[in-house]
C-alpha cells in the first residue's frame, strides 16, 4: 500500500494566518506600519482589525497551509 506524502507549511505564514471554527481564513490587515500621520484615526482603527482572506486567494492558502 503506498502512503500519501504529507504536505509541508510553508512557515512565514504559520504565524499570519489563522483558520476560524467555520474554515476562514484570517489575517491582519497592511498599511499600519508607517506613514500614520496621514491616516485619520478612524482608518488607522480600521486597518488594526483582522480581515478574511479573499475568496480567490483560498485555494493557495490550503495548499500554502495544509494543516491549519
Amino acid at each position: 500500500m503506498k502512503m500519501k506524502t504529507k504536505i509541508k507549511t510553508v512557515s512565514s505564514l504559520k504565524k499570519r494566518i489563522k483558520r476560524s471554527a467555520t474554515g476562514k481564513f484570517l489575517h491582519r490587515r497592511a498599511g499600519t506600519s508607517h506613514n500614520n500621520s496621514v491616516k485619520d484615526s478612524r482608518r488607522k482603527r480600521w486597518l488594526h482589525r483582522t480581515a478574511v482572506a479573499d475568496k480567490t486567494k483560498v485555494k493557495a492558502l490550503k495548499r500554502l497551509v495544509p494543516y491549519a
